[in-house]
């Protein structure tokens, strides 16, 4: 489990440091995502019980949450000309 919360670590290092673009920012929820879908996957192993449906969920919120970013993201460089973050201003958008 040290390794998942170093690779979470990570990503959000990722996104904190490199938000850029917006895309480089999806990039980065995404492998958050994938981080606490891969410990939710394994955590039912660990604890010999029985499988439960909460990776499911997991994944199926993480499909949602990508299919908004990526609609977002086409829709801010429609409006803006590109995915840049530091031309989107909150009182214009």
């Amino acid at each position: 489990m040290p390794a998942m919360i170093i690779m979470f670590s990570a990503v959000l290092a990722g996104l904190s440091f490199h938000r850029m673009h917006l895309l480089s920012a999806l990039l980065c929820l995404e492998g958050m995502m994938l981080v606490i879908f891969v410990g939710l996957s394994l955590w039912p192993n660990q604890l010999a019980s029985s499988p439960f449906s909460a990776p499911l969920i997991m994944l199926t919120m993480s499909a949602c949450e990508a299919g908004l970013g990526l609609s977002l993201m086409v829709a801010t460089a429609r409006s803006h000309g590109n995915d840049s973050l530091k031309t989107l201003n909150l009182l214009q958008c």
